[in-house]
């Protein structure tokens, strides 16, 4: 096995490794929570530093977990098909409908390091003076913290819950000292959990911790894994531009051959997809003949 083949599979095996204890399984006392919700944590930290792990590619995944369940806090149905066409197959002068503008939402948060000024642009309809008072709200642990933070967006905006959610998991990031949010908190509460506050939202924010970081390791492993068989058909493909096709693909939840519009002709990006596709190394997402999208 070659150097390069190690390190995937050490990398792959070391994020397959989440520790069978760190469940809420046998938890009792709010004690036990916050034990468990720091020991996942600190077991989500060592899988972010694998050097295999498609980082941005895990973020705007999960963004789009957190959106879909952002999407349906507010009672709206769309899932996350119907999310991905909203962003990936809008026309520049459009505007996205309201999942769709959620959906974009978490899409910014999680693409710049975290700072006032990234959040400012993932919701320019909160001014950076009010992100950072909110942000300031929270003290404490991590997870403490986060829940703070929510509950104080709540306070002075009932109906924010994707800016809550989003703040919390920037106020998480930062805490832990992440260079960028990860989407945690959204996948985990439930509605009734953000009508708690005090000491009820942070137990719940705990349970959603714990909850969201298994699913988020799982998902990071079988990214690595299908990061790795792109990466290692990435030399067989000979149509001009490949490499950067390649490196889109690693950073991105979807992608429309249109995307690929300044690398190559429309018709050899369509090809190219096709091909990838046949190798193994992506997938067809939409099940469509037609506006098809395509993803790690």
């Amino acid at each position: 096995m070659t150097q390069a083949g190690a390190s995937l599979t050490d990398d792959t095996a070391m994020i397959s490794r989440m520790p069978g204890w760190i469940t809420l399984r046998g938890a009792q006392t709010p004690e036990d929570v916050a034990f468990l919700s720091g020991a996942a944590l600190s077991s989500l930290h060592l899988v972010l530093a694998c050097a295999d792990l498609p980082q941005a590619l895990l973020r705007e995944r999960l963004a789009l977990r957190a959106a879909e369940a952002c999407v349906a806090l507010s009672g709206r149905a769309e899932r996350a098909g119907a999310l991905r066409d909203e962003v990936h197959l809008l026309r520049p002068a459009d505007q996205p409908g309201p999942a769709g503008a959620v959906c974009l939402q978490w899409r910014q948060a999680v693409e710049r390091p975290v700072a006032v000024k990234a959040l400012h642009r993932a919701l320019p309809g909160q001014p950076p003076e009010r992100i950072a008072a909110w942000l300031d709200a929270g003290q404490g642990a991590p997870v403490t913290r986060a829940a703070a933070v929510i509950g104080a967006v709540l306070a002075d905006a009932p109906r924010a819950a994707t800016e809550a959610l989003i703040l919390g998991d920037g106020a998480l990031a930062q805490a832990l000292g992440w260079d960028h949010l990860v989407p945690l908190l959204a996948t985990g509460l439930k509605p009734r959990d953000l009508r708690k506050g005090g000491d009820e939202l942070r137990l719940a924010c705990h349970r959603a911790v714990v909850a969201a970081v298994l699913e988020a390791s799982r998902l990071a492993a079988d990214l690595t894994r299908r990061a790795g068989r792109l990466r290692g058909v990435a030399p067989r493909l000979r149509a001009r531009g490949a490499g950067q096709a390649v490196a889109l693909f690693l950073t991105r939840d979807a992608v429309a051959p249109a995307a690929l519009a300044g690398l190559m002709s429309d018709r050899a990006a369509r090809r190219l997809c096709d091909r990838l596709v046949e190798l193994g190394a992506v997938r067809e997402l939409t099940g469509r003949d037609t506006f098809r999208l395509y993803g790690v």
